[in-house]
């Protein structure tokens, strides 16, 4: 019986990481529905505002003067003397496919989230602020096993969840240099937690199974930081060059861990006390360095061409416990376009924006050696609204697929919509009395 729970006690304290991608059942919930998000901090939200999210997340050279930029901070200061305020809602449906010995079994959810809050406004013609706050990763798996104890006769029942997520209050400020260089710099505070449990039992009898439980809770708290850069020659009378480059630094994010281990029965009834061999543990956590590059063409306000690359070194990350993640380099491709028919003019349907994009994204998840991928196409329009049209309602919409059934690989196909809301007004004016 020793030998049994000894046995236990070690697969429970190991890592979450293959199991997840190899695991003969897999259950998840919450936005995402995957998995992977027990692997390093969680699946990551996306970095744009709905705006982006219809043209492949392009956002990193280009702005526009109704909507706010969250991908490079520079761009804040090319707003003009408006102060704007959005709020962003996403939603994702989801189908999870994975064959189980060539038995295709298939999950499918639905659920949506608050995507972002922000405030722009400017502080000055060449600087401008901003405060928004949104979810940076989330957690949300259930994942179930079971297989043979090695060296005895028995079975044992392994299931594994994992809630929670990271959040970024940021404040972020953009200056216009001179007259087509811009830079910005943002501070964020990263916080929330993130909660991994898992039990396992001894299939002995009907009645007489043990359960033994593991919780390990981190919280997280800390400053991250955030450098951006852009550049608007103008190439003619019609065209502009918009180039853009975002840098986020490797970081030791400070941490807490409790980690608990339980004994009880099927019922629930304890049969031994607690062992707390952790209770709010000072540690920290390594983040990877991301660099980002993005140019694009831009006619006016009419129409816009843009590519955006991205570079994620995820081998870099280390858990709380200084432990590597098992995690490989991302890198993501995404094009879009943007047109509005008539900007200044004074019909409503010429003031409709569209915008449509494409991107291609290396994940740093893998399976049994295979780095996954994710491929999507988007759609987006931006309808406007209010007094002299400056606040828009924004649709976008995403449809794309990650992984393949190859293997334990895990297929996911996906639709996600975000509505997002641009609303515009003047701050600070003075008062001129003639």
């Amino acid at each position: 019986m020793l030998i049994i729970y000894k046995r236990i006690r070690q697969t429970l304290t190991h890592s979450l990481l293959a199991i997840a991608a190899t695991s003969p059942m897999v259950l998840a919930q919450g936005l995402g529905n995957s998995p992977y998000s027990a692997q390093g901090i969680g699946e990551l939200y996306s970095p744009g505002n709905v705006t982006n999210m219809g043209m492949g997340d392009v956002g990193v050279s280009n702005a526009n003067p109704f909507y706010l930029n969250l991908q490079n901070p520079a761009l804040l200061a090319r707003r003009s003397r408006f102060t704007v305020f959005e709020v962003g809602l996403m939603s994702q449906s989801k189908t999870i496919k994975q064959n189980i010995s060539n038995d295709l079994k298939t999950q499918s959810n639905f659920a949506g989230n608050l995507g972002y809050l922000a405030l722009s406004f400017p502080a000055n013609t060449r600087w401008n602020i901003s405060l928004n706050l949104k979810p940076y990763t989330y957690v949300n798996y259930n994942i179930q096993r079971t297989e043979a104890v090695p060296g005895t006769a028995y079975n044992a029942v392994y299931n594994y969840t994992g809630k929670g997520g990271l959040n970024k209050a940021t404040f972020a400020n953009g200056f216009r240099l001179t007259k087509n260089i811009y830079a910005g710099v943002e501070a964020s505070f990263l916080f929330g937690n993130i909660t991994n449990s898992s039990d396992a039992r001894a299939q002995l009898s009907n009645s007489g199974d043990i359960l033994v439980t593991h919780l390990n809770r981190t919280n997280y708290s800390d400053i991250v930081y955030k450098l951006g850069a852009a550049w608007r020659p103008k190439l003619n009378d019609t065209w502009t060059l918009n180039v853009g480059a975002t840098y986020d630094p490797r970081i030791r994010v400070k941490a807490t861990q409790t980690d608990i281990y339980q004994q009880t029965t099927l019922a629930g009834q304890a049969i031994t006390a607690p062992d707390t061999l952790r209770l709010n543990s000072n540690a920290l956590s390594t983040l990877p360095q991301q660099m980002h590059f993005g140019a694009s063409l831009e006619k006016g306000n009419t129409l816009l061409f843009g590519v955006d690359v991205g570079f994620q070194k995820w081998s870099e990350y280390r858990t709380a416990d200084n432990k590597a993640g098992n995690l490989a380099d991302a890198m993501n491709v995404g094009a879009g376009v943007e047109y509005t028919p008539k900007p200044t003019s004074n019909r409503y349907r010429d003031l409709i924006t569209y915008r449509a994009g494409f991107q291609y994204n290396k994940l740093p998840y893998q399976t049994n050696g295979t780095q996954l991928t994710d491929v999507n196409g988007s759609l987006g329009v931006s309808i406007p609204l209010g007094a002299y049209y400056v606040n828009h309602v924004t649709l976008s919409l995403v449809g794309g697929q990650r992984g393949v059934l190859t293997g334990t690989q895990i297929k996911e196909q996906y639709v996600r919509i975000g509505i997002g809301f641009s609303l515009n007004d003047v701050w600070f004016r003075k008062t001129v009395i003639d």
